[in-house]
């Protein structure tokens, strides 16, 4: 049987709306084709919307919850209209993430499912993370299961987002976790020289590393946890931007660069990964993939555009698909939660 599902996702760089139409077929392994993807940018009202939706009351937040979900629902149902899409058996959506507070039992995306519904009539699957939480796991990171069951292939997966993450093998468990944060802080950074991020990290690249604050940023105390463990926005507020006080901003560019190539050799390494899939915007940074692969001998390999773009509202869609069907799309080698769940609220 051939299931037909849409993808939506936001992720924290907030670059914009990733929607992906992609089939997924069960034969004796699970296989998958993207028919069309596209990342639609977000105007600027909404940007700043979603940005600053983490200092809204509580009513506010509620109100951007619904508008929010009816804005995904009208970009989803021009996506479909643009490219006539036919066959579509369930729509997946991430939504935005607005606060993550595992250890407070405690995560909010916003996009109201149902409004996706209204505005396409088709089934919404949404609210992928707070079972998860609930049930004592860091409600991320959720995309294992694709590598799990469509990237298996390569030892380990690891996505350059606001965070990088990984999703590796170790005895026989699929095991992930934040490695550090990436483009929520560089995007931040060069945001000083009107630009939305550091093109192939051309601005990184003429900076110089400041070793006092590289020394700073290596010996947070996240990089000594285990995992399971993640990251969000409320951590880099607290822990990383104050640490940029009376240095250029140039050299905080160069070592803030320099400090995410450590800590994702440093996994690399440790792990005597042989080959690993990478993807998500970072990928782009240049710079940043010469600074890893000078740290380790593993083999980089960058996947065709679609997939480095578009994997992860791909395996959100194959979330739903899982979901549908009532089959396991959370494992807890890789969230930390109880046990192996299938997780998402039907809108």
């Amino acid at each position: 049987m051939i299931l037909h599902a849409i993808g939506l996702m936001s992720g924290t760089s907030l670059d914009g709306l990733d929607i992906c139409y992609a089939t997924f077929e069960k034969k004796e392994t699970w296989s998958f084709l993207i028919i069309k993807a596209e990342t639609i940018p977000y105007p600027k009202n909404w940007e700043d919307k979603l940005r600053n939706s983490i200092h809204l009351s509580a009513e506010e937040l509620l109100e951007l919850h619904s508008e929010y979900g009816f804005y995904l629902g009208k970009l989803t149902q021009n996506f479909i209209q643009k490219f006539d899409l036919q066959n579509i058996d369930l729509i997946a959506s991430h939504g935005h993430t607005v606060f993550h507070q595992p250890q407070k039992k405690f995560t909010l995306q916003i996009g109201d499912g149902r409004a996706i519904k209204l505005e396409t009539h088709l089934p919404v699957i949404y609210d992928f993370r707070s079972q998860d939480v609930l049930m004592g796991g860091n409600g991320a990171p959720l995309v294992p299961i694709g590598d799990e069951l469509l990237f298996s292939q390569y030892d380990a997966c690891l996505n350059l987002g606001g965070f990088s993450n990984i999703s590796l093998k170790i005895n026989d468990k699929r095991i992930a976790f934040d490695i550090a944060p990436v483009n929520i802080v560089l995007n931040k950074l060069v945001q000083k020289f009107n630009k939305n991020f550091d093109e192939n990290g051309d601005l990184s690249k003429t900076g110089s590393i400041n070793k006092e604050l590289l020394l700073k940023l290596n010996s947070l105390d996240f990089y000594k946890q285990f995992h399971p463990k993640s990251l969000g926005i409320e951590w880099c507020n607290e822990n990383i931007f104050s640490l940029f006080e009376n240095i250029e901003i140039i050299d905080v560019l160069a070592t803030f660069t320099e400090h995410v190539a450590q800590q994702i050799s440093k996994v690399i390494n440790e792990n005597k990964l042989k080959n690993i899939l990478f993807t998500g915007g970072g990928t782009y940074n240049t710079y940043l993939i010469e600074k890893i692969k000078e740290k380790t001998t593993a083999e980089i390999i960058i996947p065709e555009r679609e997939i480095i773009d578009y994997k992860e509202a791909l395996i959100f869609a194959f979330m739903g698909v899982l979901r549908l069907n009532n089959e396991i799309n959370v494992l807890a080698s890789a969230t930390g939660s109880s046990f192996d769940h299938s997780s998402g609220v039907f809108a």
